[in-house]
């Protein structure tokens, strides 16, 4: 078997409404959270916007970075993905692992980095590019999952 391919058995499902909505949680709270912390802690830059500079523009990376890559690595999905019931899982067959993910194996730091700095081009457009490469890839993943060696399933399995 050629460990760079996924299971042959893993069987995934698109949950393209579920997936959309996680998403769109999870960026309403980060963009709320940034438009309200520019307004606390911006300054005005004259046009009807605020600018951040200094350590006060790393905050809200910080935050995106918790509310993305923090919440998988503790929590094993996003709070988007957690309340419509999906969850990432690596299938990167590991050196120390025999078999490839058993369905509970979370992604790494790394991997959950790759999935989520590949956001904006999985949303572009209004989320087509993501909604065409789940549509169109065998395990039902989007840019940001082909890059990482992950795939989205339900939390729980009926």
């Amino acid at each position: 078997m050629n460990p760079n391919q996924p299971n042959s058995e893993l069987k995934t499902e698109p949950h393209l409404g579920n997936r959309i909505l996680a998403g769109l949680i999870d960026y309403i709270i980060i963009y709320g959270f940034f438009f309200i912390y520019g307004y606390m802690f911006g300054e005005p830059d004259g046009e009807g916007g605020f600018t951040l500079n200094g350590l006060p523009a790393v905050v809200p990376v910080l935050f995106w970075a918790l509310m993305t890559v923090g919440l998988e690595q503790f929590l094993g999905a996003t709070l988007g993905n957690s309340l419509v019931g999906l969850k990432p899982i690596s299938i990167k067959k590991e050196v120390d692992t025999p078999t490839w993910g058993n369905h509970t194996d979370k992604p790494s730091f790394g991997q959950s980095l790759k999935r989520h700095l590949m956001d904006p081009i999985d949303m572009f457009f209004f989320g087509l590019v993501g909604i065409v490469t789940i549509k169109n890839t065998p395990l039902n993943q989007r840019v940001g999952d082909l890059w990482a060696k992950t795939v989205v399933i339900r939390a729980v399995e009926k």
